[in-house]
């Protein structure tokens, strides 16, 4: 059995892949070293998703739902509006590397909010979807800045945006464990 606080886990049923799980983890490394174990632990040949967040859909008669899988989102016809987690950053970086992390927010829609000057370090607050952070963001600011940045962040609500499921067809059927919600 894996028991481990770093791991939270539901059962799932996927059309195309069957019998599966929806995991969540504090971070990467704790995913690469759970992967590892159940590989290692029980023989197991594992096909690892995209990581998600929850979106709220507006039904055109007013409904709202949030929902945690592309599978799950209804028809484009059925939609009044889709919104996503918002979440503003704050970094810490000494200035010689603000540049190359202005450009890595700017690439993820981030909205910068403000930058103020402490010394040799300068914070930089922006507020970005939460998407866009959740899989590689933190490894990007650590190579921009070459380990010397930092990153906190709080959830500050949804904003309505322009997204579309994307579908990944295998021999010309959609995987649904495979689709992703991604802006237009």
């Amino acid at each position: 059995r894996l028991n481990d606080s770093s791991f939270a886990w539901e059962p799932e049923t996927s059309a195309a892949l069957g019998f599966s799980f929806r995991c969540g983890f504090l971070g990467m490394l704790h995913c690469e070293i759970i992967q590892e174990r159940l590989e290692r632990e029980y023989d197991l040949d594992l096909i690892t998703t995209t990581p998600t967040v929850r979106y709220r859909v507006t039904l055109n008669d007013g409904e709202v739902r949030e929902i945690e899988s592309p599978a799950r989102l209804p028809a484009t016809q059925e939609t009044r509006c889709i919104e996503e987690p918002m979440i503003l950053a704050t970094i810490h970086v000494p200035s010689e590397y603000v540049g190359g992390v202005l450009q890595l927010c700017q690439d993820r829609r981030g909205t910068q909010k403000d930058m103020s000057v402490h010394g040799g370090r300068v914070q930089i607050r922006y507020e970005i979807p939460l998407s866009e952070v959740v899989l590689d963001f933190h490894d990007r600011l650590k190579t921009v800045t070459r380990g010397y940045g930092s990153l906190d962040y709080e959830l500050v609500g949804y904003r309505t945006a322009d997204l579309v499921k994307l579908d990944v067809l295998v021999n010309g059927e959609p995987v649904d464990a495979l689709s992703l919600i991604v802006h237009r």
